[in-house]
């Protein structure tokens, strides 16, 4: 008997698998696997998302025309050049779909974010991954690799799962060295924890030519994460392409209406941020104080070493005996780490004493 037949790509990835959310015997854990925002969602988005209920029975703005605009006011950008998605992913895919397929080269990062390849590879493309320099984006290493065939280069600034920038300077110099018809994608997931004057998210290159993209979230710093809320800003002639390849109807109201509400409300991105430099700081000097190797990190979690698949993978199962999870990040390329997002500040207490008693027996 025969059966209808996928293409040959489809088996060439395994699925993303998210990070995990249960153990069993708990009925609650501490959840630290996903770079989830520490305080859950914003009071304003819970009572917008109330109100918007009321009207649940009516198809949402399909081109998301008031969502955009309080995007574009809130990091003053032009409405007409942003794009909403089902969380961030979805319009990556949509990149590589348009932007790829057979026959096309799609670079990026030794430890890149591991949607890009998935997503390369079941459209066709040939995925090539460039070194790292100390687990941060080598600018020369991507160059090198670029060929008549690359269509496309990923960047993830913040890097996941490590925490590492490119400065501005040095993400200018990777688009000045990339061919005009290579897409450059700068997915900056995590850029709203970065304070510092050399970093640009990736605004100032979109505004320079017709050949770069800032993808962006609402899934972390704001607290959206279940609502699947992404975004992109690009040169409109990109703008048109993804809008014709987008599904309809992509963002719900209840979705469109928490992120305007917490769009609306400054001091919870303020306090959300300060409160992650101050515990991640103290998480990372309690646990290089243990003994450990901790990465310096941007973002809104902390790359452990543990010196080896096995010390790193006994210290995960010490965490979840007392119902912590964290990323053990071996399908990134780095079995000998943890990634530990930044919790509450009895959640950052709780991984300090439990990593520093395994450190020392």
């Amino acid at each position: 008997m025969s059966a209808p037949r996928p293409r040959p790509e489809i088996y060439s990835v395994a699925s993303y698998v998210g990070g995990e959310s249960k153990l069993p015997g708990f009925d609650k854990v501490i959840k630290l696997s996903s770079n989830e925002g520490a305080f859950g969602p914003a009071p304003v988005s819970l009572k917008a998302i109330a109100e918007e209920a009321l009207t649940m029975h009516r198809y949402p703005d399909g081109g998301s025309a008031k969502l955009r605009a309080a995007i574009g006011e809130a990091f003053g950008l032009n409405p007409a050049q942003i794009i909403c998605g089902n969380g961030s992913d979805e319009l990556l895919v949509l990149l590589v779909q348009a932007y790829g397929g057979p026959g096309a080269e799609l670079i990026m990062s030794a430890h890149g974010f591991l949607m890009y390849e998935i997503a390369g590879k079941l459209t066709g493309c040939t995925v090539l991954k460039a070194p790292e320099t100390d687990l941060t984006v080598d600018v020369d290493a991507l160059l090198a690799l670029v060929t008549p065939a690359t269509r496309m280069v990923f960047v993830t600034n913040p890097s996941n799962p490590a925490g590492t920038i490119l400065t501005e300077s040095e993400m200018q110099r990777l688009r000045a060295g990339l061919p005009e018809d290579v897409l450059l994608v700068i997915d900056a997931a995590y850029c709203e924890y970065v304070d510092r004057e050399d970093f640009d998210p990736g605004v100032r290159l979109v505004d320079a030519g017709e050949n770069t993209v800032m993808t962006r979230t609402f899934s972390k710093i704001f607290g959206l994460g279940g609502a699947r809320l992404g975004w992109a800003y690009a040169p409109p002639a990109i703008i048109d392409v993804l809008n014709r390849m987008r599904p309809p109807f992509n963002v719900s109201s209840t979705t469109a209406a928490a992120a305007m509400a917490v769009l609306a409300d400054p001091a919870w991105l303020e306090t959300s941020r300060a409160h992650n430099t101050q515990a991640k700081r103290r998480l990372a000097a309690r646990l290089s104080q243990a003994g450990l190797k901790v990465y310096p990190s941007e973002a809104n979690f902390l790359l452990v070493e543990f010196g080896s698949t096995e010390r790193a993978a006994a210290a995960d199962r010490f965490l979840r005996e007392i119902g912590i999870i964290v990323r053990h990040v071996k399908s990134y390329g780095l079995p000998s780490c943890l990634r530990i997002t930044i919790g509450t500040d009895e959640e950052c207490n709780l991984v300090a004493e439990r990593l520093s008693a395994f450190v020392h027996g």
